[in-house]
């Protein structure tokens, strides 16, 4: 982890705050981090552990469609990120399988928080792969996470919504962003969302954005509008960036803002099955635009990009 303190002149050396854990007798590797902050110097962190007890396994079975064992820890810190707690597991019942972190924990409007994940299943099961975009909720700032709710799924098990990309908007209305692969064809959709206006417990019908590519989180602009940030890849991968003006319905190609521009060769292969969507996303070079809210209005925009799967940087911009 690395930080800034003065809008990304200059950045600290690299530590590495937490340290991997056992988790039933497993060793394991943690694969991300999303930070919340919590209000003065607090600060929560959800990392994505992976079982690393078979270290020549790769992270997805081809043959079941299954993952390795994927849990969600959580650390503490109250120093401003300085020092933290040692991370403990964090129970996501009734879901007793892989649940892979899709962003960092959300602070909900009356102190409520949201753990955002998606659905998976163990590496060697061979019954279908049951898919879904889900959120617990916890009103004690972390300690217990009761409830939940399903954000996205399809019952016919046809179309996954990948990557949910939830951001909470003025008054509290949360606008929530899918990548969405139809599995039968075999093809990404546009990217697709849903809103709720009650702290996600209840999500209005789906709709089709008419934008497509693979989706981070939207932020406000300072004129009322809204930005999202996606990751093209109809061509040379590419990072970029619509406005839209009415609360997330339409998002006009007019306007649209480059942020990146690989300049290299697609990266986008024709796929038969899921299979091969597995292999082609081992491919990428270019993708995950994150954002953090300025204040005011802004964001920062996080991304990695390069040339190869095996040679990235990470890279940011401040969108004002």
């Amino acid at each position: 982890m690395t930080w800034s303190d003065d809008c990304g002149r200059s950045w600290s050396g690299p530590i590495e705050p937490f340290k991997p854990v056992t988790v039933e007798g497993k060793p394991g590797l943690i694969r991300g981090a999303g930070l919340t902050a919590l209000g003065g110097k607090r600060l929560l962190a959800a990392l994505c552990w992976v079982d690393h007890s078979a270290p020549d396994l790769p992270f997805f079975n081809e043959e079941t469609e299954g993952l390795l064992d994927t849990r969600i820890l959580l650390s503490r810190s109250d120093d401003d990120g300085l020092t933290w707690s040692e991370p403990r597991l964090m129970d996501t019942s009734p879901f007793n399988m892989p649940t892979p972190l899709t962003g960092p924990i959300l602070r909900l409007p009356g102190g409520e928080l949201a753990c955002q994940f998606e659905l998976n299943k163990h590496y060697y099961d061979v019954r279908p792969w049951r898919h879904a975009s889900v959120m617990m909720f916890s009103r004690d700032g972390g300690e217990t996470w009761p409830n939940h709710t399903i954000a996205a799924q399809d019952p016919e098990m046809r179309v996954f919504y990948w990557d949910q990309r939830p951001s909470v908007l003025t008054g509290g209305r949360l606008l929530n962003l899918f990548w969405t692969f139809d599995r039968r064809d075999a093809a990404y959709l546009n990217i697709h969302t849903r809103e709720s206006s009650d702290n996600g417990r209840k999500w209005s019908p789906l709709w089709d954005t008419g934008v497509p590519g693979q989706p981070g989180p939207v932020f406000p602009l300072s004129d009322g509008a809204i930005a999202m940030p996606y990751v093209d890849r109809a061509g040379a991968p590419k990072i970029r960036l619509r406005r839209s003006d009415d609360g997330g319905r339409s998002w006009p190609d007019g306007g649209e803002l480059t942020v990146y521009d690989s300049a290299g060769p697609s990266q986008t292969e024709r796929k038969s099955s899921m299979q091969d969507a597995w292999s082609e996303m081992a491919k990428f070079s270019v993708g995950l635009p994150n954002t953090a809210a300025l204040p005011g209005s802004g964001a920062l925009l996080v991304y990695y990009a390069g040339r190869a799967t095996d040679n990235t940087d990470v890279r940011w911009a401040v969108i004002s």
